[in-house]
């Protein structure tokens, strides 16, 4: 396969807190390059339901997705997928079992406390940090461990509020790192984190080398929840996935891995 520009993380209207059509998110895409997008909205759950899709809206979703893909396809591929909240006690198998591309698997919330919404930023002044990092890395671990997923969202996400860790980072993801290797999984360069105070890519430039290391792989995401959010940053993430050490990424059909190169600076 050419090499290709991959954005696997994409939302939609029915989660509720985003906007812009459906097809004004591929032609977004077609428009930035994008040879394979994926549209990977949130799943519902039965937990903090006001922030996406009921289950009586799959099937519409995933049928305008497959429509799409079909209207599309001479000019690039697109696949369907869902971003997964791990919540132990909140999953259900109408969306583990859902035949789809890909599953991305995401840590929102530690004991029900959504860190990633500014709504409920104050949670942090009560807590000590390092503990938390603690928490969300071993909740990374076990979503990893379930064996129910393709891709790790946003693996760092913790730090968007920059809320870092005073215990080196390589220390506290460990455990995960192993477990997302473990379970075969890929981890996202997700280009979201440019556009919150932390001002950079999820994971950090130091995580995404020890990946490279032990040899995990990666795929992109804009995590775009506007049309205009589609390919984001892409050149910067690409750039960063270069620099430590990949020349590849990884799209999945049917949750089964393919590998595409990664285009060049002068393609970016």
């Amino acid at each position: 396969m050419k090499p290709v520009i991959v954005d696997l993380h994409n939302h939609t209207t029915l989660c509720n807190h985003a906007e812009g059509s459906m097809e004004e998110y591929v032609e977004e895409a077609l428009k930035k390059g994008v040879g394979v997008f994926g549209f990977s909205d949130h799943a519902p759950m039965d937990f903090d339901t006001r922030y996406r899709m009921g289950f009586d809206e799959m099937a519409d979703y995933e049928a305008r997705t497959l429509a799409l893909k079909k209207q599309y396809a001479d000019h690039l591929e697109i696949l369907l997928g869902y971003e997964v909240d791990w919540l132990p006690g909140h999953m259900d198998c109408r969306v583990l079992e859902a035949d789809v591309d890909y599953l991305i698997g995401s840590v929102h919330f530690i004991e029900e406390w959504g860190f990633d919404n500014p709504e409920f930023i104050g949670r942090y002044q009560e807590a000590d940090i390092d503990t938390l990092w603690r928490t969300y890395f071993s909740l990374v671990a076990d979503m990893a461990a379930s064996g129910h997923f393709q891709i790790v969202g946003h693996l760092d996400l913790l730090k968007l509020f920059r809320h870092l860790p005073r215990v080196d980072i390589l220390t506290l993801a460990q455990e995960a790192l192993e477990a997302i290797k473990e379970a075969g999984m890929a981890i996202e360069i997700n280009s979201a984190g440019f556009r919150k105070p932390i001002k950079e890519a999820y994971p950090s430039f130091t995580l995404l080398k020890q990946a490279r290391a032990m040899e995990i792989p990666i795929t992109f995401g804009s995590d775009a929840h506007a049309p205009q959010q589609v390919g984001f940053k892409q050149e910067a993430c690409l750039a960063l996935a270069r620099e430590a050490g990949y020349d590849r990424a990884v799209i999945y059909r049917k949750k089964e891995p393919l590998f595409v190169p990664l285009p060049d600076g002068t393609e970016s």
